[in-house]
């Protein structure tokens, strides 16, 4: 079967995390994802553990993508950006603002190139707005957009930034949504336009208990809590009042509240006697079996690798292997997408910085042998040495 976006080409000029994802992601559905990098490379090839040259974290967002590297200061590599955007379908870029302006190739500039271009433009505070020209990564978004202060203030803690990257992954998330709409419209318009995606935007949108007052979040967000159960912690979600009135009615527990007592001494000496309900089961089959019945949702409370090896990732083979250039393999995650009637998933190995320089320049920009060597001579095109 055919994968859905075959035939689609894609520049992607951006770097780190919210532009290559969604590059990644049209990769994974048939798109010829050509990655653009300049002379030092995507600062994320020396993130995590470097094999043959190229990262972990690298292979992930990139796996699949042909690479070209251009010098974007030299005075000719506007010219070899014009000649590969000329023939794209989608640009992807993540510069501040004014940065794609400089190097004479923002929406602009290359619109009148390609009428038929769709660039998506990620940045933290939108295109033109007063704090667009402020640098921006996740944690200054997660900051900025309140999730840090009020997960501080529901736990009880010091702020800390979250471990996941929330606003970079829903930032490539939607600019994947913008991105196929517009190719939607296109196809009824015949011309292609320009998508400010701003991540602050995204993290307010994605925050679904904006409109809750602090106190109301525990009651309405039915909060997981991770209880000790035998064979190890398990996560329940649900109000704990709901799981209380569970264990009464469907298994028997007994409320040890002494008459007179408190609010905060009835929900202390509930939540004791749930902990000594959770442990009074021989073995972890038991306590899934009772709360199944009970319709009470559960979780294991794996760890990263134990994730990986679940059945259900198993079954729907979550991890997929590529080459590491060296000869051997290593672990990229697959993109979630299964459909009927199409294949879907990473597309192929990494590739090194300006790997593919010429074959792209030839086959998008149709520029000739001659004029291809004229710019690596000048220092335009960049190949790095493989290992």
């Amino acid at each position: 079967m055919a994968r859905p976006l075959e035939g689609l080409r894609v520049l992607d000029l951006s770097r780190v995390l919210a532009g290559p994802f969604a590059g990644r992601m049209l990769s994974d559905l048939g798109a010829d994802v050509v990655k653009l990098e300049p002379p030092e490379g995507d600062v994320t090839r020396g993130w995590g553990d470097v094999r043959h040259g190229i990262s972990g974290y690298y292979t992930q967002q990139n796996a699949g993508k042909r690479a070209v590297c251009i010098d974007l200061d030299h005075p000719k590599g506007r010219e070899a950006v014009h000649a590969l955007a000329a023939h794209a379908d989608i640009l992807i870029e993540n510069f501040r603002p004014g940065v794609m302006a400089r190097h004479g190739i923002a929406w602009p500039d290359l619109a009148p190139v390609n009428p038929r271009l769709i660039m998506l433009s990620i940045s933290g505070f939108g295109q033109d707005g007063p704090e667009a020209s402020r640098a921006a990564y996740a944690s200054v978004l997660h900051a900025e957009s309140g999730l840090v202060a009020r997960q501080a203030e529901l736990d009880g803690h010091a702020a800390t930034d979250p471990v996941l990257s929330i606003a970079d992954m829903n930032a490539g998330l939607h600019g994947l949504v913008a991105v196929l709409s517009a190719v939607v419209q296109r196809e009824r318009s015949g011309r292609g336009q320009h998508i400010d995606l701003a991540m602050l935007d995204v993290m307010l949108v994605t925050d679904d208990y904006a409109n809750f007052a602090l106190d109301e979040i525990p009651l309405v967000r039915g909060g997981g809590e991770v209880w000790d159960a035998p064979g190890g912690p398990m996560m329940v979600t649900g109000d704990f009042r709901f799981v209380w009135r569970e264990l009464v009615r469907r298994h028997g527990v007994i409320d040890p509240t002494p008459q007179g007592a408190s609010l905060a001494q009835k929900i202390r000496c509930r939540r004791e006697a749930t902990q000594a309900w959770f442990l009074s089961f021989g073995d972890r089959a038991g306590l899934v079996a009772a709360l199944d019945r009970s319709n009470i949702a559960w979780g294991d409370v794996r760890s990263n690798a134990e994730a990986y090896a679940s059945p259900t990732a198993q079954a729907r083979a979550v991890a997929a292997e590529v080459a590491d250039r060296g000869g051997g393999t290593r672990r990229v995650v697959q993109s979630p997408y299964r459909f009927s009637r199409a294949e879907s998933g990473v597309a192929g190995a990494p590739a090194y910085k300006g790997e593919h320089n010429r074959e792209v320049l030839a086959e998008w920009g149709g520029l000739s042998p001659g004029a291809i060597e004229a710019f690596e001579k000048d220092g335009v095109l960049i190949a790095e040495e493989k290992p």
